[in-house]
Parts: structure tokens; C-alpha cells; sequence
């Protein structure tokens, strides 16, 4: 699976020039806060438009402004891992990690519970969830969309010391168990060192 992203973005005083280009599992973009990294997702995940240049993840088009190239969100295949986490507080767990699931993909049902750590989890609210736990659901919500890569924006933000860990020991355990690609969003260079990502600096 490859990334290649060449884009460009002005949103007020903020003008976003990347290039990225890699066939490493995990590419990290590594940033200060405030420097335009969840906008450089959105646009790779299709919620913000580009004001130029191409995103190809492995090997499929998804947006290209010299051809016209500007596919939808829900036809991009891409699993987002939100920080703010977006679970739906009106529905369980269980509904939580079906919502969106439709088409068979790498990873089934069962598995990602088991590789999540989420059977204990299954019939509790969001609103009783630990922020670990909230993590570790929206992670395997965006697994269950049978995506083709993950978008993960800054994972262990807003998280303890015990709850990071049990976060990066679920991506590790992800990537070693799944193979999904992953574009990972931090300001933290110890993370990008433990996942040996393919570093890019905004």
C-alpha cells in the first residue's frame, strides 16, 4: 500500500503545503499543534477539498484537481479514528462498531472485539466509557468500514500515561495482526519512534 499526497490548502492565515510519499505501512505526519495536520486529513478523508494537487492511496485516485478527480468520502474507503473520538451517545457499544459496517472487510466482527479488547464493552454507553476505551471503540468502528488504509489524528491526545499505553499497544497490535496501512497524525516524536513510522514533518 502506498500513500502519495501532494496538496496544497490556505485557511486564513494558515497556508498548507504537503508532500508525501511512501510505501511504508505507517506514515507518520509529525507537526506542532495548530500547523494544519487534522486539515491534511480531512482532506485525505474527502471532508475538506484541496485547492490543488492529488492524493493517491495505494494506487487509487481520490482527488486530483488537473483531472477533475474528487471522490466522495463514502467512496474513498478510508477509516477515520477522529480525536475527538465521535462515538454516537445514543447507542451502545455493540451499535457503536456496527454503524457503518457494511461490506465484508479485512477484518470481521469478532476479530476486531478480540483485538480490541472490547467484549467486556459491548453492552455499555459511551457516556460510561473510559477515554482509553472510547479510543479503542472508535478505533474499531473505523476497522468494521472495511477501509483499505487508517486515519488516525493524534491518538493519544487527551489520554493518561496507562491509557496511552493501552492505545499504542493496540495500533502495534493492529498493525503486526491486520497489515492495514496507517497515516498517523501526532506531535510527539517518541510515538513515531515506537511504531517505525515513515516520518514527515509539516
Amino acid at each position: 500500500m502506498s500513500f502519495e499526497i501532494r496538496v496544497r490548502k490556505r485557511r486564513g492565515d494558515l497556508a498548507l503545503a504537503v508532500e508525501v510519499a511512501t510505501e511504508a505501512p505507517i506514515a507518520a505526519l509529525f507537526a506542532p499543534s495548530g500547523t494544519g495536520k487534522t486539515t491534511l486529513l480531512d482532506m485525505v478523508a474527502g471532508l475538506v477539498r484541496p485547492d490543488g494537487g492529488r492524493i493517491v492511496v495505494g494506487g487509487e485516485t481520490l482527488f486530483d484537481a488537473d483531472a477533475g478527480v474528487d471522490l466522495p468520502p463514502e467512496g474513498r474507503r478510508l477509516g477515520y479514528v477522529f480525536q475527538d473520538r465521535r462515538l454516537f451517545p445514543h447507542l451502545r457499544v455493540r451499535d457503536n462498531l456496527r454503524y457503518g459496517a457494511g461490506r465484508r472487510g479485512p477484518v470481521a466482527f469478532d476479530q476486531a472485539v478480540e483485538l480490541l479488547g472490547l467484549g467486556a464493552l459491548l453492552d455499555r454507553w459511551p457516556a460510561t466509557l473510559s477515554g482509553g476505551e472510547a479510543q479503542r471503540v472508535a478505533i474499531g468502528r473505523a476497522l468494521l468500514s472495511a477501509p483499505r488504509a487508517l486515519l488516525l489524528d493524534e491518538p493519544l491526545s487527551h489520554l493518561d500515561r496507562a491509557r496511552r499505553e493501552e492505545i499504542m499497544a493496540a495500533i502495534e497490535r493492529l498493525r503486526h495482526e491486520t497489515g492495514l496501512p496507517m497515516l498517523y497524525v501526532t506531535h510527539d516524536a517518541s510515538e513515531i519512534e515506537r511504531l517505525g513510522a515513515d516520518r514527515f514533518d509539516l
